[in-house]
């Protein structure tokens, strides 16, 4: 992997020992994971988290097809209306 980076000018760490990185893109909230090299560089690598309820998706291809499949459908009201089923649920499916 042949990554280039562009400088984005120099900081200077605060009395706690903290960085201002907002030169460099990042935003509010944005978060990284931190790697230090054995001569004191120091990495960060954008990270995005996902909800462990939707980690399922993430992890299983077929299950994303089937995912992505079913919004293109339902976006092109390529949908079946079924009956009502509450009927078949029991009470504390309701609640």
């Amino acid at each position: 992997m042949n990554v280039e980076f562009k400088d984005a000018g120099q900081v200077v760490a605060d009395e706690r020992g903290r960085v201002a990185v907002g030169k460099a893109g990042v935003r509010k909230n944005d978060r990284y994971a931190v790697s230090v090299s054995d001569d004191g560089s120091i990495l960060l690598t954008p990270l995005a988290t996902v909800p462990r309820r939707e980690l399922l998706i993430w992890e299983d291809q077929e299950l994303r097809k089937m995912l992505a499949l079913s919004l293109a459908q339902s976006e092109n009201d390529d949908v079946v209306e079924l009956e009502d089923l509450s009927a078949v649920l029991d009470e504390e499916d309701v609640e």
